[in-house]
């Protein structure tokens, strides 16, 4: 007999934590392995965070804080999205939550009734799909190749439309490509959507500052389309503040209040001394961790040349996050050194099991012929693991 719920039991586990737990147990065996696996920057965040973090808690900012997060941090996450976005949200178009990931799954909440239809430009990230079900919508992906770098067009997103979209979810840079959408191809969207106003936009930025193809563009800029447009973004990848757990969102008012609303009888306010934390990182100028996008940059770099060394991993060039998407396909059909490769999950596990790589399968991120692979990890690993993948595979 199932005693649990049937909405729980149609949940996919996050293949991302999936990895990582087996790498861990691998790991604990005594296995040599290289987690190129999870969305996580190798390095500590900036001692001026830490060090606001440890004053906070001299400070007693040991209470519960307000649902929608402090007042002072709202303020400069306002003033942080003027600044390095040109966006103006007032603090009541803000709300602080525990991760962008919650972020997400409020506005899914509040926005999404049984049957809506919500469009993924596929890949995605791995949640997207798993968030939009447990909100009782539908995902319908818009699939994409590396011959367009994972990039949707407006043709394909006029096809997907159906009078019960409601949401489109998208991330830019992306997770899982880190691809990069311009100004131009953003505004190519907007001019399909215009035509559909029932359709509001969910831009992801988490990653705006891991960039490198010369500046970031908001979605919600586009005259017209700031009134339908949530932005979401948060302190975890450009900060290297993942286990502190703060994302935000900044949108229209009506809908700031339906998921404080939301979050309230849920998880209430976030972490006190994270938040009091998360206003030195965005007071503090982009310059501050500039290091880490130089070192990102320098990562991706050295990855794309060393994955071109091994035939048959097709590669585009990513513009931002720190991620690769390569397409594997040729290898699928295949037996090499005793394994059968049909598909994108068999290639990665044989990268775990033959390698000792952890790595994603693409089939999580809505794209069968390709695994992610993250290069948030030192050179010498970077190195390493791609000598191990070449090896395993020719």
């Amino acid at each position: 007999m199932n005693l649990l719920s049937e909405r729980v039991n149609k949940l996919a586990t996050s293949a991302t934590l999936a990895m990582a737990a087996k790498t861990r147990e691998l790991k604990a065996e005594g296995k040599d392995i290289i987690g190129l696996s999870l969305g996580e920057p190798d390095f500590n965040p900036p001692e001026f965070i830490k060090q606001a973090a440890i004053e906070a808690i001299g400070q007693n900012y040991h209470s519960y804080s307000p649902v929608d997060g402090y007042a002072d941090l709202k303020q400069a996450i306002s003033d942080k999205f003027k600044r390095d976005n040109h966006l103006d949200y007032t603090p009541n178009q803000i709300v602080v939550s525990t991760g962008a990931k919650q972020s997400l799954a409020n506005i899914a909440m509040v926005m999404l009734n049984p049957g809506d239809e919500v469009l993924l430009p596929a890949p995605y990230w791995v949640s997207y799909s798993d968030i939009v079900k447990i909100a009782e919508g539908t995902p319908v992906e818009i699939r994409t190749g590396i011959e367009s770098d994972f990039k949707v067009t407006p043709a394909q997103l006029e096809a997907a439309i159906t009078p019960k979209t409601k949401l489109m979810i998208f991330s830019s840079p992306c997770n899982p490509t880190g691809s990069v959408y311009s100004q131009t191809e953003l505004e190519g969207l907007a001019g399909v959507l215009r035509k559909h106003p029932q359709i509001f936009v969910v831009s992801d930025e988490i990653y705006e500052h891991i960039n490198f193809v010369g500046g970031h563009f908001s979605f919600a800029c586009i005259p017209d389309m700031y009134d339908r447009t949530v932005t979401v973004n948060g302190v975890s990848k450009a900060f290297a503040m993942t286990g502190w757990r703060i994302g935000y969102i900044g949108g229209p008012e009506w809908i700031a209040k339906a998921c404080n609303k939301i979050q309230g009888q849920i998880t209430s306010g976030a972490n006190s001394i994270a938040q009091r934390a998360t206003i030195a990182a965005l007071k503090a100028p982009v310059s501050s961790i500039q290091f880490m996008i130089d070192a990102f940059r320098e990562r991706r770099n050295l990855i794309l040349e060393l994955l071109a060394e091994i035939p048959g991993i097709k590669t585009n060039e990513p513009g931002g996050a720190f991620y690769v998407f390569p397409d594997v396909s040729s290898f699928f059909g295949k037996t090499i050194k005793g394994h059968t490769i049909k598909n994108a999950d068999d290639f990665a596990m044989y990268l775990l099991e033959e390698a000792h790589v952890a790595t994603v399968t693409g089939a999580a991120f809505g794209s069968d012929n390709c695994i992610r692979i993250s290069y948030a990890a030192s050179t010498d690993e970077l190195k390493e693991a791609v000598r191990r993948i070449k090896n395993a595979l020719t």
